[in-house]
Protein backbone atom coordinates (compact mmCIF):
# COMPACT_ATOMS: atom_id res chain seq x y z
CA UNK A 1 0.00 0.00 0.00
CA UNK A 2 1.48 3.36 -1.00
CA UNK A 3 1.85 6.28 1.36
CA UNK A 4 -0.80 8.43 -0.37
CA UNK A 5 -3.41 5.69 -0.11
CA UNK A 6 -2.57 5.05 3.54
CA UNK A 7 -3.01 8.76 4.27
CA UNK A 8 -6.48 8.72 2.70
CA UNK A 9 -7.51 5.60 4.60
CA UNK A 10 -6.19 7.02 7.87
CA UNK A 11 -8.08 10.28 7.35
CA UNK A 12 -11.43 8.66 6.52
CA UNK A 13 -13.80 8.87 9.50
CA UNK A 14 -15.34 5.68 10.86
CA UNK A 15 -19.14 5.68 10.60
CA UNK A 16 -20.90 5.16 13.92
CA UNK A 17 -24.01 3.82 12.17
CA UNK A 18 -22.75 1.74 9.24
CA UNK A 19 -25.94 -0.16 8.31
CA UNK A 20 -26.91 -0.65 11.94
CA UNK A 21 -30.03 -2.84 12.03
CA UNK A 22 -29.47 -4.12 8.49
CA UNK A 23 -28.81 -7.75 7.59
CA UNK A 24 -26.72 -9.07 4.70
CA UNK A 25 -28.34 -11.51 2.29
CA UNK A 26 -27.44 -13.24 -0.95
CA UNK A 27 -30.50 -13.62 -3.20
CA UNK A 28 -30.47 -16.17 -6.02
CA UNK A 29 -31.58 -14.83 -9.40
CA UNK A 30 -31.60 -16.50 -12.83
CA UNK A 31 -27.97 -17.15 -13.72
CA UNK A 32 -26.40 -15.99 -10.49
CA UNK A 33 -26.89 -14.11 -7.22
CA UNK A 34 -27.28 -10.57 -5.93
CA UNK A 35 -25.84 -9.37 -2.62
CA UNK A 36 -28.17 -7.16 -0.57
CA UNK A 37 -28.30 -5.28 2.70
CA UNK A 38 -31.87 -5.24 4.04
CA UNK A 39 -33.38 -3.35 6.95
CA UNK A 40 -36.37 -1.42 8.21
CA UNK A 41 -40.10 -1.97 7.76
CA UNK A 42 -42.86 -0.52 5.64
CA UNK A 43 -43.29 0.09 1.92
CA UNK A 44 -40.45 -1.57 -0.03
CA UNK A 45 -37.68 0.64 -1.36
CA UNK A 46 -34.88 -0.58 -3.62
CA UNK A 47 -31.65 1.46 -3.52
CA UNK A 48 -29.07 1.03 -6.31
CA UNK A 49 -25.48 2.29 -6.37
CA UNK A 50 -23.20 3.69 -9.05
CA UNK A 51 -19.69 3.22 -10.47
CA UNK A 52 -17.20 2.21 -9.14
CA UNK A 53 -18.91 1.59 -5.82
CA UNK A 54 -21.24 -0.87 -4.08
CA UNK A 55 -24.40 -0.79 -1.98
CA UNK A 56 -22.23 0.73 0.77
CA UNK A 57 -22.97 4.17 -0.71
CA UNK A 58 -26.29 4.14 1.14
CA UNK A 59 -24.87 3.76 4.65
CA UNK A 60 -25.80 7.35 5.58
CA UNK A 61 -29.19 7.37 3.85
CA UNK A 62 -30.66 3.88 4.30
CA UNK A 63 -30.94 4.02 8.12
CA UNK A 64 -32.82 7.34 7.83
CA UNK A 65 -35.38 5.73 5.49
CA UNK A 66 -35.74 2.46 7.39
CA UNK A 67 -38.40 3.85 9.71
CA UNK A 68 -40.88 4.10 6.84
CA UNK A 69 -39.54 1.58 4.36
CA UNK A 70 -38.23 -1.93 4.04
CA UNK A 71 -34.97 -0.84 2.45
CA UNK A 72 -33.10 -3.17 0.06
CA UNK A 73 -29.60 -1.97 -0.87
CA UNK A 74 -28.32 -4.19 -3.68
CA UNK A 75 -24.97 -4.64 -5.46
CA UNK A 76 -25.49 -4.53 -9.23
CA UNK A 77 -24.32 -7.48 -11.31
CA UNK A 78 -20.64 -7.00 -12.11
CA UNK A 79 -20.04 -5.07 -8.88
CA UNK A 80 -19.30 -5.78 -5.24
CA UNK A 81 -20.41 -9.18 -4.03
CA UNK A 82 -22.96 -9.85 -6.78
CA UNK A 83 -22.47 -12.22 -9.69
CA UNK A 84 -20.30 -11.27 -12.63
CA UNK A 85 -21.64 -13.02 -15.73
CA UNK A 86 -19.35 -13.85 -18.63
CA UNK A 87 -19.11 -11.35 -21.44
CA UNK A 88 -21.75 -12.06 -24.11
CA UNK A 89 -22.03 -11.06 -27.79
CA UNK A 90 -23.11 -7.47 -28.10
CA UNK A 91 -22.52 -6.96 -24.35
CA UNK A 92 -26.04 -8.26 -23.75
CA UNK A 93 -25.20 -9.80 -20.38
CA UNK A 94 -24.51 -6.32 -19.00
CA UNK A 95 -27.36 -4.50 -20.69
CA UNK A 96 -29.46 -2.42 -18.33
CA UNK A 97 -32.36 -4.68 -19.34
CA UNK A 98 -30.61 -7.73 -17.86
CA UNK A 99 -29.39 -5.81 -14.84
CA UNK A 100 -32.96 -4.62 -14.24
CA UNK A 101 -34.25 -8.19 -14.45
CA UNK A 102 -31.88 -9.11 -11.62
CA UNK A 103 -33.52 -6.50 -9.43
CA UNK A 104 -37.06 -7.50 -10.33
CA UNK A 105 -36.12 -11.07 -9.37
CA UNK A 106 -34.58 -9.90 -6.08
CA UNK A 107 -37.68 -7.97 -5.09
CA UNK A 108 -39.94 -10.84 -6.13
CA UNK A 109 -37.95 -13.30 -4.04
CA UNK A 110 -38.33 -10.94 -1.08
CA UNK A 111 -42.10 -10.75 -1.65
CA UNK A 112 -42.20 -7.23 -3.10
CA UNK A 113 -44.12 -7.01 -6.38
CA UNK A 114 -44.41 -3.20 -6.32
CA UNK A 115 -41.77 -0.92 -4.86
CA UNK A 116 -40.10 2.46 -4.86
CA UNK A 117 -36.62 2.94 -6.34
CA UNK A 118 -33.90 5.38 -5.34
CA UNK A 119 -30.75 5.12 -7.45
CA UNK A 120 -27.43 6.80 -8.13
CA UNK A 121 -25.30 6.94 -11.28
CA UNK A 122 -25.16 3.50 -13.02
CA UNK A 123 -27.83 2.20 -10.68
CA UNK A 124 -30.13 4.98 -11.85
CA UNK A 125 -29.60 3.85 -15.44
CA UNK A 126 -30.60 0.33 -14.41
CA UNK A 127 -33.58 1.80 -12.57
CA UNK A 128 -34.65 3.78 -15.65
CA UNK A 129 -34.70 0.61 -17.75
CA UNK A 130 -36.47 -1.31 -14.98
CA UNK A 131 -39.20 1.34 -14.85
CA UNK A 132 -39.53 1.29 -18.65
CA UNK A 133 -39.64 -2.52 -18.97
CA UNK A 134 -41.63 -3.25 -15.79
CA UNK A 135 -43.79 -0.15 -15.20
CA UNK A 136 -46.32 -2.01 -13.06
CA UNK A 137 -43.55 -2.78 -10.55
CA UNK A 138 -42.36 0.76 -9.90
CA UNK A 139 -44.46 3.12 -7.77
CA UNK A 140 -42.05 6.04 -8.14
CA UNK A 141 -38.43 6.54 -9.20
CA UNK A 142 -35.84 8.90 -7.69
CA UNK A 143 -32.49 9.37 -9.44
CA UNK A 144 -29.22 10.95 -8.32
CA UNK A 145 -26.89 12.87 -10.63
CA UNK A 146 -27.83 11.50 -14.01
CA UNK A 147 -29.79 12.44 -17.08
CA UNK A 148 -30.83 9.60 -19.40
CA UNK A 149 -27.87 7.84 -21.05
CA UNK A 150 -28.83 8.25 -24.70
CA UNK A 151 -29.53 11.94 -24.24
CA UNK A 152 -26.29 12.55 -22.37
CA UNK A 153 -24.25 10.94 -25.15
CA UNK A 154 -26.25 12.95 -27.69
CA UNK A 155 -25.64 16.30 -25.99
CA UNK A 156 -22.14 15.65 -24.60
CA UNK A 157 -19.42 17.96 -25.95
CA UNK A 158 -15.65 18.12 -25.54
CA UNK A 159 -15.84 19.73 -22.11
CA UNK A 160 -18.18 16.98 -20.93
CA UNK A 161 -15.82 14.33 -22.35
CA UNK A 162 -12.94 15.77 -20.34
CA UNK A 163 -15.05 15.65 -17.18
CA UNK A 164 -16.57 12.20 -17.86
CA UNK A 165 -13.47 10.71 -19.48
CA UNK A 166 -14.35 7.22 -18.17
CA UNK A 167 -17.47 7.22 -20.41
CA UNK A 168 -15.10 7.04 -23.38
CA UNK A 169 -12.32 4.91 -21.88
CA UNK A 170 -14.35 2.03 -20.42
CA UNK A 171 -16.32 1.17 -23.60
CA UNK A 172 -13.09 0.59 -25.53
CA UNK A 173 -12.65 -2.98 -26.74
CA UNK A 174 -11.39 -5.53 -24.22
CA UNK A 175 -8.85 -5.98 -22.80
CA UNK A 176 -7.47 -2.46 -23.22
CA UNK A 177 -9.22 -0.66 -20.32
CA UNK A 178 -9.10 -3.78 -18.14
CA UNK A 179 -5.32 -3.93 -18.49
CA UNK A 180 -4.87 -0.23 -17.77
CA UNK A 181 -7.09 -0.25 -14.71
CA UNK A 182 -5.92 -3.63 -13.45
CA UNK A 183 -2.33 -2.45 -13.35
CA UNK A 184 -3.15 0.02 -10.56
CA UNK A 185 -6.77 -0.41 -9.41
CA UNK A 186 -6.36 1.62 -6.20
CA UNK A 187 -4.79 4.54 -8.04
CA UNK A 188 -7.52 4.42 -10.69
CA UNK A 189 -10.31 4.29 -8.08
CA UNK A 190 -8.81 7.18 -6.13
CA UNK A 191 -8.48 9.28 -9.29
CA UNK A 192 -12.02 8.52 -10.40
CA UNK A 193 -13.69 9.14 -7.03
CA UNK A 194 -11.37 11.68 -5.44
CA UNK A 195 -11.20 14.26 -8.21
CA UNK A 196 -14.58 15.84 -7.57
CA UNK A 197 -15.43 18.94 -5.60
CA UNK A 198 -15.62 17.04 -2.28
CA UNK A 199 -12.45 14.99 -2.68
CA UNK A 200 -12.41 11.99 -0.35
CA UNK A 201 -14.25 13.67 2.52
CA UNK A 202 -17.64 11.97 1.96
CA UNK A 203 -16.34 8.43 2.27
CA UNK A 204 -16.53 6.63 5.61
CA UNK A 205 -13.63 4.29 6.32
CA UNK A 206 -15.84 1.17 6.20
CA UNK A 207 -17.25 2.18 2.80
CA UNK A 208 -13.85 3.17 1.39
CA UNK A 209 -12.37 -0.14 2.48
CA UNK A 210 -15.22 -2.03 0.77
CA UNK A 211 -14.96 -0.02 -2.45
CA UNK A 212 -11.22 -0.58 -2.82
CA UNK A 213 -11.32 -4.23 -1.76
CA UNK A 214 -14.06 -5.03 -4.28
CA UNK A 215 -12.53 -3.00 -7.09
CA UNK A 216 -9.25 -4.91 -6.86
CA UNK A 217 -11.10 -7.97 -8.18
CA UNK A 218 -10.32 -8.29 -11.93
CA UNK A 219 -13.86 -9.58 -12.46
CA UNK A 220 -15.29 -6.34 -11.07
CA UNK A 221 -13.06 -4.37 -13.43
CA UNK A 222 -14.22 -6.52 -16.36
CA UNK A 223 -17.87 -6.41 -15.33
CA UNK A 224 -17.90 -2.66 -14.87
CA UNK A 225 -16.24 -2.14 -18.27
CA UNK A 226 -18.94 -4.35 -19.78
CA UNK A 227 -21.55 -2.17 -18.07
CA UNK A 228 -20.19 0.85 -19.97
CA UNK A 229 -19.79 -1.04 -23.24
CA UNK A 230 -23.44 -2.02 -23.01
CA UNK A 231 -24.40 1.58 -22.27
CA UNK A 232 -22.68 2.77 -25.45
CA UNK A 233 -24.30 0.12 -27.66
CA UNK A 234 -27.14 -2.25 -26.77
CA UNK A 235 -28.68 0.07 -24.17
CA UNK A 236 -29.02 2.87 -26.71
CA UNK A 237 -30.56 0.42 -29.16
CA UNK A 238 -33.12 -0.57 -26.51
CA UNK A 239 -33.86 3.11 -25.93
CA UNK A 240 -34.32 3.71 -29.65
CA UNK A 241 -36.68 0.75 -29.94
CA UNK A 242 -38.85 2.01 -27.07
CA UNK A 243 -40.16 5.57 -27.56
CA UNK A 244 -42.68 5.44 -24.71
CA UNK A 245 -42.36 7.70 -21.67
CA UNK A 246 -42.39 6.68 -18.02
CA UNK A 247 -45.74 7.36 -16.37
CA UNK A 248 -44.79 6.97 -12.70
CA UNK A 249 -43.54 10.06 -10.82
CA UNK A 250 -39.82 10.74 -11.30
CA UNK A 251 -37.62 12.81 -8.99
CA UNK A 252 -34.29 13.89 -10.51
CA UNK A 253 -31.69 15.34 -8.15
CA UNK A 254 -28.20 16.34 -9.24
CA UNK A 255 -25.11 17.96 -7.76
CA UNK A 256 -24.87 21.73 -7.88
CA UNK A 257 -21.09 21.41 -8.20
CA UNK A 258 -21.02 18.46 -10.60
CA UNK A 259 -20.91 17.76 -14.32
CA UNK A 260 -24.69 17.42 -14.78
CA UNK A 261 -25.24 20.99 -13.58
CA UNK A 262 -22.42 22.30 -15.79
CA UNK A 263 -23.22 20.49 -19.03
CA UNK A 264 -26.92 19.56 -19.20
CA UNK A 265 -30.46 20.74 -18.61
CA UNK A 266 -31.26 17.75 -16.44
CA UNK A 267 -35.01 18.25 -16.09
CA UNK A 268 -35.47 18.97 -19.79
CA UNK A 269 -33.69 15.74 -20.74
CA UNK A 270 -35.69 13.71 -18.23
CA UNK A 271 -38.92 15.19 -19.61
CA UNK A 272 -38.04 13.66 -22.96
CA UNK A 273 -38.28 10.26 -21.24
CA UNK A 274 -40.93 10.69 -18.51
CA UNK A 275 -44.29 12.45 -18.17
CA UNK A 276 -44.17 13.43 -14.49
CA UNK A 277 -40.77 14.89 -13.55
CA UNK A 278 -39.63 17.22 -10.83
CA UNK A 279 -36.21 17.89 -9.31
CA UNK A 280 -33.48 20.30 -8.34
CA UNK A 281 -29.76 20.67 -7.74
CA UNK A 282 -28.45 19.56 -4.33
CA UNK A 283 -25.44 21.38 -2.81
CA UNK A 284 -22.87 18.68 -3.53
CA UNK A 285 -20.85 17.07 -6.30
CA UNK A 286 -21.44 13.59 -7.70
CA UNK A 287 -21.54 11.31 -4.64
CA UNK A 288 -24.69 12.86 -3.20
CA UNK A 289 -25.78 10.00 -0.95
CA UNK A 290 -22.51 10.38 0.92
CA UNK A 291 -21.98 14.13 0.55
CA UNK A 292 -25.54 15.26 1.36
CA UNK A 293 -27.25 12.36 3.14
CA UNK A 294 -29.73 14.51 5.08
CA UNK A 295 -30.85 16.32 1.91
CA UNK A 296 -31.21 13.05 -0.01
CA UNK A 297 -33.05 11.21 2.75
CA UNK A 298 -35.48 14.10 3.22
CA UNK A 299 -36.13 14.47 -0.52
CA UNK A 300 -36.63 10.73 -1.00
CA UNK A 301 -38.89 10.41 2.03
CA UNK A 302 -41.15 13.30 1.05
CA UNK A 303 -41.28 12.28 -2.61
CA UNK A 304 -42.14 8.64 -1.93
CA UNK A 305 -44.74 9.61 0.69
CA UNK A 306 -46.47 11.90 -1.79
CA UNK A 307 -46.30 9.30 -4.58
CA UNK A 308 -47.94 6.69 -2.34
CA UNK A 309 -51.16 8.73 -2.13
Amino acid sequence: MNYHLQQILDAAPKSENFFTGFEEHTINVPGGHIFCRIGGSGAPLLLLHGYPQTSAIWHRVAPKLAGRHTVVCADLRGYGRSHKPPTAPGHASYSKREMARDMVSVMHELGHERFFIGAHDRGARVAHRLAADHPSRVIALATLDIAPTREMYRHGDGAFAMSYWHWYLLPQAAPFPELLIGGAPDAYWLKKCGSGSAGFSPFASQALDEYLRCFRDPEVIRGSCEDYRAARSIDIRHDDEDDSKLDMPVLALWGLHGAIEKHFDCLSLWRERANDVRGWAVPGGHFLAEECPDDIAKAFSEFFAAAAH
